[in-house]
């Protein structure tokens, strides 16, 4: 048994790594869907949840790959096996694709205890798509979100890309109204970013298409002016909610809680310890069925490593973060460059102080990475 403390929120990621076809721009590791894969697969999840039994979590949340990949008995099976180590789950997310959704599978997934569903939409114009690689047509987006409303999800989640070659302001914006249409409880919304060992990152690599940080900057800051207006709050960067439906999962992942992850690739940080799990189907299985489960890249956590990512992360949500109360919470001294860096910043108009929290300004909101860059550097 994982001994995990109580002082903090505690969550599982479990990863489905079959994927029919690999869009240009996903980096995720996925695998084509085999039956014997996906029984070996099936029996090592539910193995590596009883060598690893998180206890009580608050959240659950499956990603890929594509989870909704699989048929409705092996999606039960797979609840089935969670919930027997977790409990009862306060939110319960899975991750879809339009492609794949099936009545009999959303019929499975709430049966199982699903609680919310992420629909990856990413556009609803035909170009836009293709530029992506992505197989799914905007046809198939309305006929798979009208059986997710069928089936009465307590939470809903709409995924969009932006700022991919050839879609200008007059293209996002048409997916914005569109997807607004649709009253989704959430809206998240990602900067196409090129990421190595992906088809999107070798046609940049051969000036086939370019990055246009401008483009970035107005698209975002049009999203969220927009979303703003329709009564979606922007809570996190990337992330847009109805009042009461902020993704608790992700929460617990920016505030620095603990989470264990499942599956191949999964990562994990949990009491006081951070790895991953091989991103390799074959390897990941071998170590279960040997009940001696491959960590990489594992390392203890200090307590300055934790505090340091939690300012981090803390400041991507729009609430902000309270330095002292942090330092507090992990028992350990606050580096006086970081105030130092926040005096800098409010004076330059990307950070604010509202109460006890500094908070990232509509520009420094821009710059979240950069700002994110030297907040580590104050702790080196």
């Amino acid at each position: 048994m994982i001994e995990a403390s109580s002082k903090v929120r505690r969550s599982v990621y479990m990863h489905v790594p079959f994927c029919a076809s690999t869009c240009d721009f996903c980096a995720f590791y996925q695998e084509q869907p085999k039956r014997g894969d996906i029984d070996r697969y099936l029996n090592a999840m539910e193995r590596e949840l009883e060598i690893l039994p998180p206890g009580k979590v608050e959240t659950a949340f499956w990603g890929g790959g594509t989870p909704g990949l699989l048929p409705a008995e092996d999606l039960y099976f797979l609840g089935r096996a969670m919930t027997k180590a977790t409990g009862p789950l306060k939110e319960w997310s899975v991750e879809l694709a339009p492609s794949s959704v099936r009545p009999e599978k959303l019929a499975a997934l709430k049966e199982a205890g699903v609680t919310r569903v992420s629909l990856g939409v990413q556009s609803f114009d035909d170009a836009t798509l293709d530029t992506l690689g992505r197989r799914h047509s905007p046809k198939q987006i309305m006929e798979a979100w009208k059986a997710i409303e069928d089936v009465g999800f307590k939470s809903r989640n709409l995924d969009l890309i932006f700022a991919i070659p050839g879609q200008d302001d007059k293209r996002w914006m048409e997916d914005l109204r569109k997807v607004v249409d649709l009253n989704p409880n959430h809206i998240s919304t990602y900067c196409l970013t090129f990421e190595e060992d992906t088809a999107m990152y070798v046609k940049m690599s051969q000036g086939k298409v370019k990055i246009d940080k401008d483009l970035e900057a107005f698209l975002y800051r049009r999203t969220w002016e927009f979303l703003e207006t329709k009564g979606y709050a922007q809570y996190e960067i990337s992330n847009f909610a109805q009042a009461g439906h902020a993704c608790e999962h992700n929460l617990i992942t920016w505030e620095m809680g603990e989470w264990a992850g499942y599956g191949p690739s999964a990562s994990s940080q949990w009491q006081g310890q951070r790895w991953n799990n091989p991103s390799n189907l074959e390897g990941w299985i071998t170590g279960i069925e040997k009940n001696q489960p491959v960590r990489e890249q594992a390392k203890a956590l200090s307590a300055a490593d934790l505090l340091s990512d939690a300012l981090v992360f803390g400041l991507r949500l729009n609430a902000g973060v309270s330095p002292f109360a942090l330092a507090t919470r992990f028992e350990t001294e606050l580096p006086k460059g970081v105030l130092n860096l926040f005096a800098n910043l409010v004076e330059e108009g990307l950070m604010e102080l509202v109460g006890e929290n500094f908070r990232l300004t509509g520009e420094g909101r821009m710059r979240a990475d950069a700002v994110g860059v030297a907040v580590l550097e104050q702790f080196d």
